[in-house]
């Protein structure tokens, strides 16, 4: 499992990797409810919300965990930009980021 940390202090834990195709594929479409706290997605440079139930916030990162971009409150059926840095993508229900958290910010991530 991985837990993801702002300012020392946990934003997210027991995050789910998603970086083979099945976990990559499935992710949270065709849930009613998340199934796990957030998915981390390696690779992504963008993302859609098809055939989901639920708004997302999402974040994309570099490879050090930088944020490259904010999508918050990201409604079903819908497309981001294709962020062609990002290496790591972000994928929590909304609410769980903080409001403070922005674009050039640094996150840990943990695996435990």
């Amino acid at each position: 499992m991985i837990d993801i940390f702002y300012n020392n202090k946990v934003i997210v834990s027991k995050v789910k990797l998603a970086d083979n195709f099945w976990s990559r594929f499935t992710g949270y479409m065709f849930r009613n409810t998340p199934h796990v706290p957030a998915i981390l997605f390696k690779p992504a440079i963008s993302i859609h919300t098809f055939f989901m139930k639920f708004p997302l916030d999402v974040v994309f990162m570099d490879h050090q965990y930088r944020i490259i971009k904010i999508y918050k409150n990201l409604s079903p059926w819908r497309h981001t930009w294709f962020y062609l840095n990002s290496k790591n993508t972000l994928e929590l229900p909304t609410g769980v980021l903080p409001f403070e958290i922005k674009e050039g910010d640094l996150l840990e991530v943990r695996y435990v």
